[in-house]
């Protein structure tokens, strides 16, 4: 059962967190690389949120929503 356990922690920390290993290494070496993958990852969440305030927009311009007082039963 040991041996089990340390095959668990042989996959995440060899191969599952290496590219992580690898980003550690790249912010101390690079600070701008380390850095653009952040503002990757913010101009995605961005992109989301715009996209989702746009189907929302879009879901409230056809009036497909019900906005009577009894329409949901917890109220």
């Amino acid at each position: 059962m040991k041996d089990f356990f340390y095959g668990i922690q042989d996959l995440f920390v060899d191969v599952l967190f290496a590219p992580l290993d690898w980003l550690r290494e790249l912010e101390l070496t690079n600070w701008w690389g380390a850095n653009t993958i952040s503002w990757i990852f913010m101009i995605i969440g961005f992109l989301a949120f715009v996209y989702w305030m746009l189907e929302l927009k879009k879901y409230n311009d056809n009036n497909e929503e019900d906005k009577s007082v009894s329409a949901h039963s917890y109220l």
